[in-house]
């Protein structure tokens, strides 16, 4: 069962890719078949990452593992966008990265040996902290093509990408729902550490969980500000680039924070 789902992830995705490319080449609309398409692989994809990251001998967080998660979360996020908007570009770009993904978590690398004697709550912790870590990285690297952009259009120099991608509004809903998915596997992440992680405030998990805390906040005050007070452009980039270090810090920085900032060893 897991090497058929595996398999019709690839072709499913791989029909999706030529669905848009002949889309985009013949300037026809095929937007439904698309969907449909594109719905399928993500449908089979999903089916294939339950029987790969969860198996009897235990977890597996390896890289490419990691990577085909991320991937199906970005490309479950375009799909429902893909609804109201017109997402073909980038469905060409993320069809055949996700069929790439896909094919090496399965088949490069060799056999990766799932982490063994590993309580499902740390685990499902761990799962949540990497995938809210990594769509919220994402967001960060759409910010900063939002700001380039910005840039560019004020200089009335449009980037030559940009021709091929969706309108700058479609661009900033795209930015939002990225820091919005990830604010909820984020908002998920500390609750299932303040359960399952003994003393989240110990020496050496203090800095982590306030850092964490503090980048929760402020992408709890972004999306507030965005849906309330309509931020976007700059405002949006600035509040992401800051909430995005603090998140940083916290998963990278607490050596950091203590033997330079604290001068502790």
């Amino acid at each position: 069962m897991a090497v058929f789902t595996h398999w019709t992830t690839i072709v499913l995705y791989l029909l999706t890719t030529i669905a848009a490319v002949f889309t985009l080449t013949h300037q026809q609309s095929r937007k439904p078949i698309i969907i449909v398409l594109f719905g399928s692989a993500l449908l089979a994809h999903g089916l294939s990452l339950s029987q790969t990251l969860i198996t009897p001998a235990g977890y597996r967080f390896d890289l490419l593992e990691m990577l085909t998660l991320i991937t199906w979360s970005a490309n479950l996020l375009i799909l429902i966008r893909a609804c109201n908007h017109s997402l073909t570009p980038l469905i060409l770009v993320m069809a055949p990265f996700a069929a790439v993904t896909e094919f090496l978590a399965t088949h490069a690398w060799g056999d990766v040996l799932p982490r063994q004697q590993l309580p499902t709550g740390i685990a499902a912790h761990a799962l949540l902290s990497i995938s809210a870590y990594a769509l919220l990285t994402l967001a960060t690297l759409q910010a900063l093509y939002l700001y380039y952009l910005n840039k560019q259009l004020h200089r009335h120099r449009p980037a030559g990408i940009s021709r091929y991608l969706p309108p700058l509004q479609t661009m900033e809903s795209i930015l939002f729902g990225l820091i919005a998915f990830g604010q909820l596997l984020l908002t998920a992440s500390l609750i299932t550490g303040f359960l399952f992680v003994h003393d989240l405030f110990a020496q050496h998990l203090a800095h982590k969980t306030v850092l964490s805390i503090a980048a929760w906040l402020l992408y709890s005050i972004l999306l507030w500000g965005h849906w309330r007070c309509g931020w976007r452009g700059n405002t949006a980039v600035r509040w992401t680039l800051t909430a995005f270090a603090a998140l940083m810090l916290a998963y990278f920085g607490s050596k950091l924070a203590l033997e330079v900032i604290l001068q502790r060893n």
